[in-house]
This record gives structure tokens, sequence and C-alpha cells, in this order.
């Protein structure tokens, strides 16, 4: 179980696994001490590192703050490093004294008010609530500690309340800060852009702030808003690393310093560019929840412990361990030009070849032939659907499938009814020209007002037809930022107040239609973050689904998020995005490890194409409790080499796959090693019918006699004996 121990002042989380210990000295200054492998117990306390420190007023009184591992460090007395919170006070100081109040200890993980957390249905974690204050400006600052039993995460949060007489402004509030006392670390990030999301970079830490940052108005696909840092020598399977993951879906900042004296500063929390907060007499500010991830069993262990995570305490709702239905999206066998009839067609293909649900994208509201007009309009086109969404979706429920429908509600066209009633709806600032993106503009959610039209817009679709499944997608970044309704020293307070608004009306349209499964996509994986997955169990892991591409894009993804979260699917060759060629095998093997589906006109297929789809469908139906659910191992890496390769191991059964780039002449034939199975059961290679050992399986491999030719895969189905 997951336990809390206090001895004097010293505070020590752990479980079965891992230890996090901080304490407090001086007058009061948390100071961290160790993240790693559980201790039994830590007698070595970090006061001892600092001549004099049994001088309560010695951090205050010298500049030995610049060398003290804090837990949530501020401005003003020695410490030169940048703060976890940076405060503007009436008389323009910035000067904080933080020092400890109390404490309080509780079990199981309290929400947090107006975002998106982690939480504990079973209630065997315990949480930490450590408050300090400012005594002169009467700031109060709350720092939440979590440890979970069944994952090695702690969860990270702060509320900052204005408890004083005069207004203060926060510039700056991270949601988890740790010092470690040195530097020898290699820093991970996942970088990329549309098409090409979460690639894995790695770099040796130097002198100075380096890390990931977002100020696009969402968690971006150029960065995610996750970080690690790996000591010397880490690998996928051995070393320590530690892994900080923001639940936001916005701005945010990731970053590590390396000072002069060699430690390093690691925080994680909304991004301060572009940021400030105006906090009255009596308010309160929660920053968004930082989950921390400690593994010493390299980065599949790292990988493990945020799997288990988000599976177990991000995912809720009826779909957050169900089987997801295998989906057939017409977006792009049609694009905008499509009728009925020919959804129709289109739906009865997929019903033969056994996929479960059919998905009506973008182009059906309004008067939207292109992606020029009717965003805001959410009233169907009657000219493409002469029986509306509710005769439409009674059609498809009536051939056995169930209907998905393809929605932007956080966006306005200029040709809309919506723009024209509303043209101060959208995000802009006073007489400032109102720059488009792919021709739409951004609805200022930070609006009460716009977010109830938009919370009613989507209900009322929801209500009127027979609709299981939403695709939310979000297709430009923010800018420019500002609302017509807040006053300008509160301009800088949009952005976050965006995610506010729809993190609100999310939370309310999941609860008014908790069996509708809801996808987020934004311009494919520009928000594929934690933040989202509380509300919508999986995401558009990227409108780049070329075979190639997708082996870098999912295993980069992969390293933060489970293959439950992934959305993966089938489509044309040549590729739209690429134009590369790859075979068909390749393309569904792929795509199995994600939440499975097709993206293309299956009555355009040979029959040989047709009756290898129908094969394909029947193997992710048989082992898909595996290959959604499943633990994940990773077995080759796309950004180290042309072989890519992970497997799923779950009840008695395993799922293999293996993607080969690059065809080369006169080659070896390669072994692949597997993971995490049992060394001493038996199991049977269905595809080579061989019967192996774990342990041969594991420390031998299996062989990889790949077809002739580029982006060839295989796949191999282990069944334990």
């Amino acid at each position: 179980m997951s336990e809390i121990l206090v001895s004097g002042k010293q505070f020590h989380l752990r479980n079965a696994r891992i230890s996090y210990v901080f304490e407090l000295v001086g007058d009061g200054i948390p100071a961290h001490v160790y993240l790693g492998r559980r201790l039994e117990s830590l007698n070595s306390p970090v006061s001892q590192l600092f001549c004099g420190a049994q001088d309560e007023d010695y951090f205050h009184n010298t500049l030995a703050l610049e060398k003290l591992p804090q837990e949530y460090p501020t401005f003003g007395h020695g410490d030169l490093r940048h703060g976890a919170l940076d405060i503007e006070d009436a008389f323009g100081g910035n000067v904080l004294d933080l020092s400890y109040v109390f404490h309080e200890i509780v079990s199981g993980k309290p929400a947090l008010p107006g975002l998106p957390a982690s939480f504990d249905q079973q209630g065997e974690s315990k949480t930490l609530s450590l408050v300090l204050a400012d005594q002169k400006l009467g700031l109060t600052v709350t720092l939440l500690y979590t440890i979970f039993n069944d994952c090695d995460v702690i969860a990270r949060s702060v509320s900052v309340k204005n408890d004083g007489t005069a207004a203060v402004r926060l510039n700056r509030v991270m949601s988890a800060s740790i010092d470690f006392e040195d530097s020898d670390y290699s820093l991970i990030t996942l970088s990329g852009a549309w098409a090409r999301e979460r690639s894995i970079d790695c770099r040796k830490l130097v002198c100075g702030i380096q890390g990931a940052d977002s100020a696009r108005g969402a968690s971006s696909a150029q960065r995610s808003p996750f970080m690690a840092l790996t000591r010397k020598g880490t690998d996928e399977d051995c070393g320590e690393a530690v892994g900080f993951a923001l639940v936001y879906s916005g701005n945010f900042s990731a970053t590590c310093e390396v000072c002069m004296y060699g430690m390093t500063r690691a925080q994680i929390g909304i991004n301060d560019y572009q940021f400030s907060w105006l906090l009255n007499p009596g308010e309160c500010f929660q920053t968004p929840e930082a989950v921390i991830a400690y593994s010493w069993e390299g980065l599949s262990g790292m990988s493990r412990a945020f799997h288990t995570l988000v599976s177990a305490h991000i995912v809720r709702g009826a779909f957050a361990h169900a089987r997801r239905p295998l989906l057939l999206n017409n977006w792009e066998a049609t694009t905008f030009n499509f009728d009925e009839e020919k959804l129709l067609k289109i739906a009865r293909r997929g019903k033969e070849a056994g996929l479960e649900m059919f998905v009506l994208d973008d182009g059906w509201f309004g008067h939207r032939d292109d992606d020029h007009t009717s965003l805001g309009d959410w009233t169907e086109n009657p000219r493409k659907l002469p029986t509306g969404l509710k005769g439409l979706s009674e059609k498809i429920h009536a051939m056995g499938l169930k209907f998905g429908l393809w929605f932007e509600p956080e966006m306005v066209s200029k040709d809309s009814d919506l723009y024209r009633a509303h043209p101060d709806w959208c995000l802009h600032q006073k007489d400032r020209t109102r720059t488009e993106g792919r021709f739409q503009l951004t609805l200022d959610m930070s609006r009460a007002d716009v977010c109830e039209y938009v919370e009613n817009a989507v209900a009322s679709v929801l209500s009127r037809a027979e609709i299981d499944y939403v695709k939310w997608d979000m297709n430009r970044d923010m800018s420019p930022v500002g609302s017509a309704l807040l006053p300008k020293e509160r301009q800088r307070e949009t952005a976050h107040r965006y995610m506010l608004g729809l993190y609100g009306v999310m939370e309310r349209l999941t609860a008014r239609f908790p069996k509708v499964l809801f996808e987020s996509c934004a311009s494919g994986g520009n928000r594929f973050d934690l933040g989202m997955m509380y509300y919508m169990p999986q995401a558009w892991c990227s409108d780049n689904t070329d075979a190639g591409s997708r082996c870098l894009i999912q295993y980069g993804t992969s390293l933060v998020f489970p293959q439950s979260t992934m959305g993966a699917h089938v489509s044309h060759a040549p590729n739209y995005q690429t134009g590369h060629i790859t075979p068909l095998k390749t393309r569904a093997d792929v795509a199995m490890c994600g939440t499975y589906g097709y993206e293309l006109d299956l009555n355009t297929m040979s029959e040989e194409e047709f009756a290898q789809t129908i094969q394909d469908v029947k193997y992710v139906k048989a082992h898909r409790d595996t290959l959604l659910y499943g633990n994940l191992h990773r077995l080759s890496s796309p950004f180290e080499t042309d072989l890519t390769a992970w497997m799923v191991v779950g009840q008695g059964e395993a799922v293999v796959t293996a993607i080969r780039m690059y065809a080369r002449p006169n080659a070896l034939t390669q072994r692949l090693r597997l993971k995490g199975l049992q060394e001493k059961a038996d199991y049977l290679v269905e595809e080579l019918n061989l019967c192996l050992s774990g342990a041969e399986l594991m420390r031998y491999g299996l062989p990889l006699d790949f077809p002739a030719g580029d982006y060839q895969s295989l796949r191999f189905t282990l069944k334990k004996l």
C-alpha cells in the first residue's frame, strides 16, 4: 500500500517500489532529498550539506538558497535560478517568503476544481497537502502530492490563495519543481509538426535552460507536454529515468535549468510567456496537475508507469477498459463530395468487411462543400442528407453498424450564420486584423455565452440522432489571443480561461452522453495529452496515416501513452500525405497497435485486397483485448534503425509486429528478441508452427524472414501452452 511517513521535518512518500522524500530546512523551506527506489528510511537530512544550516535564518539571510535543492522555489532571497512562482505585489515587488504552516494527509486523490486530473476510485493512494505562506503578503500556497499504490508515479499540483488585502499578479506558477543535485543526465523530449508528431529527441544536459514548450494555444504537435531525464547508460530496459508529463491541453513549459554549481532544476507547468493572472483578495488559482514517473528499469519501466496511470487513473467512463468499435471513416474516400446514397454504399461495404461503425466526417452541415464556410452552423445540409442525421443514423444502425460523427465545435467560419450574428465571439484583439487559419477563426471559449452555445449545439445534434461516437476536431493554433469580455488587465488570462471553458463543456457533455465514445483530434495529434484523455479515452495520433510515418509517430507516442489511446487506421495507397505505396498488410499491422479502423473506400479495393481486409478485421476481433489493453513492449526503434518492432502481451497470448522499411540485397536473416514473456512457459508461434520457451524467445529470438520489397511487415501470434 502507498503511505506517507512524517518524521520530524521529513516527509517520505512511498509505495512498494519507489520513495519520494523532502524535508523542511531553515524556517520551513521544503527541500528535495530523494526520488528513487523504495527506501525503508532515510537519515541523511539535506541540511547537513550546509554549514550553519541549523540557524533558522541561515537560508534567508545568506545566498545559501542558490545551492539548496528546493521543492517549490521563489525569487528574492539569493536564489537567482528561475523560480516556480513569480508574483507582483501591489507595490511592484516580487519577493516571496514562503514558509511551512501546516500539513494534512488524506487517503485517496482529491479532484482539482475546473481541471482534469488523475483520480483513484479505490482510495488506495495517499495525498499530502503541504501549506506554505508568505505572512506579509497574505499569500497561501498549497503543494499537493499524491503517491499511487499501483504505479510508480507522483502527482503534484499547486493552489495559490490570496488571503491578503491587496491584489497580487501571478506571472509564473509551475505545477511541479524538483532540484536534482547534479546534471549528469540526458534530456528526452517529443517534438515534431503536423503529420510528423512526437519524434524522440535526446541530448545531454548542458549549463543553461533547455526543454520544451508551447505557446500555440494547444499542447501542440510541435512539442509535447512531456520530458524525461535519463542517467548515463540508460536504455530501453536498464537504467534510471524520470518522466514528467502535464495533465493539460494548453500552453505549457517543461524545462531543465543547469546552474553554475551543476545542479538541475526540472519544472513543468503553464507557459509563462504571454501569461499572467490577477489574483484578487479571497481568490484562488489552481495549477494543472503534473505527474512524475520514476524508473530504474529504463524507458520501458517509465512507460509502464505512465501507461498504468493513464489506464487506471486518467481515462474515465464506460469506454475506459471497453472494446472500441472497429470503424470506417469516409473522409479520405469522399472528402466533401458525398450524398446519403454514397455514404450508405461505403457503409454497406464496411459491414461486409466485418467493421462495426461508420463515421461521417467533415461536410455534413451548413453549406459546407469546402473548408471556407459553415463552421459554427451545426445543422444538416438537406441537399446532402435529405433525411437528416436522424434518418442516416437510423439506416446505418439498420445495417447493424454504429454511427459516428465529426465536429469542430471550437471554431467558426466567417461565412457562417454564427459569425454574422456574433462577430465578437471569436478570439481577437480590438482594432487588429482577425488572422484566419485554415479559413477559420477560433471561438472564445473563455466566455460563458460561447461555451453555452457550443454545448447546446453539440447536445442538440447528439439528442436528435442515434450517434455512438464523436470525433472532436480542432484545426488551427490560437493567434491572436484576446477576449472582448475581459478587461485589459486580464487579457493575458485568456488562453488559460479558454482551457477552463473548454474543459467545462467537455465535462458536461461527457456526463450528459455517457454512452457516446468521444475521440479527440486536433489537426491530428496537435492536442494529444493527458488533459484530453480525461474526457476522451482515445485521440487521433496524426493526420498522416502512412504506415512508415506511423511507425515513428506511434513509437514516440508510446513513451507516455498506451495503445488503447492511439487512433490508428488503414488508409489509401499511394498515401495522401507522403505518396508512399505500402502493402495493405503493412498498413494493417501498424494500425493494429491502436484503435483500429479504415480511412478509405473499401469499394475501390480489388477482391484480393478486400479478402485480406476481411481476414485482418477477423484477426483484430480475435485478439483485440490483447492488442488494445495488453502490456506494450518496444523491441526495435525506427529512430535508430530501419526495423520497427513492438509486441503486446496479454492473458495467455502475445502479438509481435515487425516492420522493415527498406529491402537490402544479400542480407542475413535477423533475429528479434522478445520481452515480457514467462521464461519457463512454452509458447506456440502460430505463423511458424514452432513451440519455443519464453527464455528462448527472449534470449535467442524469432527469425525475421521478410518478403521482398520495401515497407514489409511480419506479425506473429504467440499462444501460451
